[in-house]
């Protein structure tokens, strides 16, 4: 027997649109861009040769058209894996439940979800201008603790070696590991991007180890970020989405993965704040082989 999901537990607009993201269930491609900014849309959608819809409300905007005769939706979601949460699950409702029988469809469709975002490198070798792809992302959000099945999609030994390395504080959420897509890292990266462990961050400031007004509970947390290493893979970046987008997408049945350009280099204390037009050559990237 299929589920039956109550008004309250999936929310439908009155023209049919799914609740935060105001779209409509045949407004939405399969191939799927996640960006952090709301502007950022119009700088992907610029590239499409048609626009079939161009959908806003509050943090999320949505844009579906067609590329070299691909039909792709580009959705912005704000900052934080909350938002993660919000559009990857509203995304896969709009893909495989009927909204008229509020019913899961018979046949289930998988999306390709990419992620095209900023973050702050930890290596020598992520200098300013570096594209990373996110191999692993362990996430200090805690939002995949929530649902039932996370330790099975979730890569336990290196938590555990993780946590232990790290001397956890049991205060914090407990953080979890999930893999992105291989294929997608195959075809997408490719030689293009530095591939490593991504850290998705809880906050900008505190969470990454950023010092203003309030003194950090752990002051040596980067330092032992940079320095960590499971088999051949370091800690690359930090960023504040990549974990919900890999965890929830892979619980789901979907392909995803996250790319990012460096805007700041924390080991060397560098920034980059007019990074806007350079990020198109990453865009262009990422809409040519997704």
């Amino acid at each position: 027997m299929r589920n039956y999901f109550e008004p309250s537990e999936l929310i439908i607009n009155p023209d049919g649109s799914v609740f935060h993201l105001h779209v409509k269930p045949e407004q939405l491609a399969h191939k799927i861009i996640l960006v952090g900014d709301p502007g950022r849309v119009a700088t992907v959608a610029q590239h499409f040769e048609t626009k079939e819809c161009d959908v806003q409300s509050r943090e999320f905007h949505t844009i579906t058209g067609t590329y070299k005769n691909k039909r792709i939706t580009v959705v912005s979601t704000g900052i934080g894996c909350d938002n993660i949460d919000i559009v990857v699950n509203e995304l896969d409702a709009l893909a495989n439940i009927d909204f008229n029988t509020r019913t899961v469809k018979e046949q289930l469709t998988s999306l390709e979800i990419v992620r095209i975002g900023t973050c702050g490198g930890l290596q020598p070798e992520t200098p300013i201008g570096t594209y990373i792809a996110s191999v692993k992302s362990i996430g200090f959000d805690g939002l995949l603790n929530f649902y039932q099945g996370r330790n099975d999609v979730c890569d336990l030994e290196l938590e555990k070696d993780f946590t232990t390395y790290m001397n956890w504080n049991p205060q914090l959420c407990a953080p979890y590991v999930i893999d992105a897509n291989s294929e997608l890292i195959s075809r997408i990266a490719n030689d293009n991007m530095v591939k490593g462990i991504t850290i998705a961050c809880g906050g900008f400031y505190g969470p990454q180890g950023r010092e203003l007004r309030i003194p950090l509970a752990d002051p040596d947390q980067n330092k032992k970020i940079e320095n960590y290493r499971y088999g051949n893979l370091k800690i690359t970046n930090f960023e504040m989405e990549s974990s919900a987008v890999a965890g929830l997408s892979r619980l789901l049945g979907h392909k995803a993965m996250t790319c990012c350009m460096v805007i700041a280099n924390r080991l060397a204390g560098t920034a980059n704040a007019s990074y806007k037009n350079s990020i198109d050559d990453l865009i262009k990237l990422v809409i040519d082989r997704i």
